[in-house]
């Protein structure tokens, strides 16, 4: 491996203009800034971030943390932390959690290996003491898709259960009265608030959810065909379903299809997310747009802000909102 020292005794300099050269700093003669360059190149000499990192204890990186990136919203989330961070010349790492409290800790604590003090982290399951102590010791910790209090200013999070009221409402306009809702099984706030969000909305309109009417299964297309089958075997009448997401609204209008019901002239059909999937299906999807590429590049730079000490923790909040995308799985209900 080329070091420093090699490149630095090839040009006939010191160590100390090699790494002026390196890093565009210093007073270096434009001969002699030409001359390094010039050998760096032939010699194919690459700068050791990880020791540059260890010595002034930061780095030119971004941490991620996901569940699982192979997943639609979470690749989403990812590219708009990778925006933030090529506006700012910063390297991004990823891992996974694998929906793991053990593989989660054991990511960030990788991230901080590598002197990452910026770490975007998409928590499920880890508790709040937990977090709390992490961002005690990561100054640019962020956490998206999550809110608590006592870490408000550090929580870049969306206003689920409006987002669920303002989708029935709208259904509960154009005529729906009987609504059926798949949620998801996973054990974390989105499915409860989502589900509080739609039995507000019919409350206010003195309507009410047949308790059979409400299924929860795992939040992908299998699990939106599995939930439509299980609606259906326990009779539950419904001229609309909401789902927890796109990809079980998808599954949802597959099995109703499957089972010779038309969408949206039988039973309409909304999700959540605004993935590109909503607008491949046939119907195309209505649904509420999470702006999650936006939300990720707003927590991105909110943790280098943090990490660079430019942003100082405030008695504020960072709560984005979804926003209804009309298209063709639903129709009105004349019945």
């Amino acid at each position: 491996m080329v070091t420093i020292k090699d490149v630095a005794r090839v040009a006939g300099v010191s160590t100390a203009t090699v790494s002026r050269v390196v890093h565009d700093g210093g007073q270096v003669g434009d001969a002699c800034r030409a001359r390094v360059k010039k050998v760096i190149q032939e010699l194919g000499y690459r700068p050791n971030t990880n020791a540059r990192a260890l010595v002034s204890k930061t780095s030119d990186t971004i941490g991620v943390v996901t569940p699982k990136l192979s997943m639609t919203f979470f690749g989403c989330l990812a590219a708009g932390v990778e925006i933030t961070a090529r506006e700012q010349q910063l390297k991004m790492l990823m891992s996974n959690s694998l929906y793991e409290t053990k593989t989660e800790l054991e990511a960030i604590n990788s991230l901080r290996e590598h002197q990452c003090n910026a770490i975007i982290l998409h928590s499920e399951y880890s508790d709040e003491k937990t977090l709390t102590q992490l961002a005690e010791e990561i100054p640019g910790l962020v956490l998206i898709n999550r809110f608590i209090p006592s870490l408000a200013q550090r929580c870049v999070w969306l206003d689920n259960e409006a987002g669920a009221r303002e989708v029935t409402e709208y259904l509960i306009r154009r005529g729906h009265r009987k609504i059926a809702v798949i949620s998801s099984v996973y054990q974390n706030n989105d499915p409860k608030s989502r589900l509080i969000g739609v039995t507000d909305a019919m409350k206010a309109n003195d309507l009410a959810i047949d308790p059979a009417c409400i299924q929860e299964s795992t939040a992908n297309m299998r699990g939106g065909e599995e939930a439509v089958h299980a609606l259906i075997a326990n009779g539950c009448e419904f001229t609309a379903v909401v789902a927890y997401n796109d990809l079980m609204a998808v599954g949802a209008m597959n099995a109703l299809q499957n089972a010779g019901i038309r969408v949206p002239e039988d039973v309409s059909v909304v999700g959540f997310d605004d993935l590109y999937i909503a607008k491949a299906c046939r119907p195309t999807l209505t649904t509420m747009h999470y702006p999650v590429e936006e939300m990720a590049s707003y927590a991105a730079e909110l943790a280098i802000d943090l990490s660079s000490g430019k942003e100082r923790l405030s008695n504020r909040t960072h709560l984005f909102m979804p926003i209804l995308k009309e298209r063709n799985s639903v129709a009105d209900c004349l019945g």
